[in-house]
């Protein structure tokens, strides 16, 4: 068995650490990181996107050639870690001699650790793993984004300092994830509604596992709000490549109903004048 460990900081250092365990070549483009692994331990591809202190996002696409333990770091901004398996199941503990659990295909888990024992993930050998990986910080000092912190510490941490939550994955959140696949490869637009749909994501999560589940529905208007900020800001992007198929799109619309309601008006004219 392999044992790895991962000091938290900036995402620099993470995936520094995970070049360091795994071997392979790392290639980073604006705020987007890849690894690509191929060694004695593990081939596939990490990948990551941070979006400055408010947010963080990993993909797993391996296979391990032996089992591989992974033990992580409590994090001094108390990040909050919405994990979603798609293939392959994770192993998850606190501490060596913790209860273990399993987050299987499609399934959701939700942790947090805020104690001075370490999360480790277990992943078994020579089977292929797929799982994605939300972190947002809940010690945090921007005003913009104190709120969204709160609701989320509150309802997923605990006072011991760990919290684990397993279940089924909602369908809307997959519904989302699918979204994630279709927005361009690149560039801006691409950050912004990536960040969007994540955000998407764990508001969702937010209203499943209220008591209330009026109360969740007023940071997803305030969410609605922000998105068209962001659309404002797209509009000042030269993306009129991306644009224009729609309103083309529009305008053949607006000409097929014209000519729909033409046609229907016109054989009741002729009768009229017969």
């Amino acid at each position: 068995m392999k044992k790895l460990y991962i000091n938290t900081g900036s995402f620099d250092a993470v995936f520094n650490n995970l070049k360091e365990s795994f071997g392979g070549d790392l290639s980073i483009t604006a705020n987007e990181y890849r690894l690509a692994v191929k060694s004695k331990w593990a081939t596939g591809n990490i990948s990551g996107v941070r979006f400055e202190k408010e947010m963080s996002y990993l993909n797993f696409d391996l296979t391990f050639n032996q089992d591989v333990n992974l033990s992580i770091e409590s994090n001094p901004y108390l990040p909050v870690f919405f994990v979603y398996c798609v293939k392959g199941s994770v192993l998850h503990r606190f501490g060596a001699n913790g209860a273990v659990k399993r987050l299987k295909e499609q399934q959701s888990g939700i942790m947090s650790n805020s104690s001075s024992i370490n999360s480790v993930l277990c992943f078994e050998s020579h089977k292929k793993i797929q799982f994605s990986l939300i972190g947002i910080p809940t010690n945090v000092n921007d005003a913009a984004n104190a709120d969204f912190a709160f609701q989320i510490k509150k309802r997923f941490t605990h006072e011991s300092g760990n919290y684990i939550y397993i279940g089924a994955e909602g369908s809307k959140i997959g519904e989302k994830f699918q979204e994630l696949k279709t927005i361009p490869k690149q560039g801006t637009v691409r950050y912004l509604l990536m960040k969007n749909i994540l955000r998407e994501i764990v508001q969702l999560e937010i209203a499943q596992h209220s008591y209330n589940y009026l109360t969740p529905f007023v940071p997803v208007l305030n969410f609605a709000s922000k998105q068209l900020t962001e659309i404002k800001k797209l509009s000042e992007i030269n993306f009129g490549h991306f644009v224009a198929p729609v309103l083309s799109l529009k305008r053949n619309l607006q000409s097929k109903i014209l000519k729909e309601k033409y046609l229907e008006l016109e054989p009741y004219n002729q009768k009229l004048a017969s």
